[in-house]
């Protein structure tokens, strides 16, 4: 998996687009308003890709202090370039980082790839304050049975072209599609929140429920 985003690390960005849409700013976008932070909060960007959370953050908190963890550091080298400050490369399910210490978590596209869920999400809890919140953006399996097979082939052909095309490789892209079949729905995932230490627990859910938006506040 970390030498599988250190070679597609140049064309995330530009992908993650095409296959959103050109949406996924936007969703981005809102999961950073919809969450009510202090004035200089601390927060981590997790499974951070080039950074986005951690910009709309620093974009909308003058004063914020943003970390942008990934597992994969050519990932981290272009976030930096793109303007985030501090960055470390790290594994999810064994954070290096104390208890509580950050007042809200965004995972971007990253839950649905960690080995252990369950574990990752021990680890996110530990490390945000008490009333602190987790927001998580990611790929779901629709509920629809007929969608949900049209958003499947979909994803394979989107990700077949562009494989092929940027890569030469048409599976390059298509592990988006096979890791959502081993992956919990919206609901389940907002049943596991409210199991590991989260109230509050809201989503929305874009394309029909192919995209979910999460946002939990950590009990206090």
């Amino acid at each position: 998996m970390r030498r599988m985003f250190s070679d597609i690390a140049p064309r995330y960005d530009f992908i993650t687009r095409a296959f959103s849409y050109g949406m996924d700013h936007r969703w981005k976008r809102a999961g950073v308003a919809r969450a009510t932070l202090p004035p200089a909060p601390v927060i981590l960007d997790l499974a951070a890709g080039t950074g986005d959370f951690s910009k709309l953050v620093a974009q909308q908190y003058p004063g914020a202090r943003a970390i942008a963890v990934d597992l994969t550091e050519r990932m981290l080298r272009l976030a930096k370039q793109t303007g985030v400050n501090l960055a470390a490369c790290a594994d999810a399910g064994a954070l290096p980082f104390a208890d509580g210490c950050f007042d809200c978590v965004f995972v971007g596209y990253g839950l649905r790839n960690f080995p252990d869920l369950r574990r990752a999400l021990r680890e996110i809890e530990r490390v945000t304050r008490a009333g602190g919140l987790l927001v998580t953006l990611d790929f779901f399996l629709p509920a629809n049975r007929i969608f949900r097979a049209l958003y499947l082939g979909y994803l394979y052909a989107q990700g077949g072209f562009w494989g092929l095309l940027l890569h030469g490789r048409p599976r390059t892209y298509t592990y988006i599609a096979d890791s959502l079949r081993s992956f919990v729905s919206i609901d389940q995932l907002s049943a596991l929140l409210r199991q590991n230490g989260y109230r509050h627990v809201n989503a929305s859910r874009y394309i029909l429920g192919g995209i979910g938006l999460h946002w939990a506040a950590k009990e206090s």
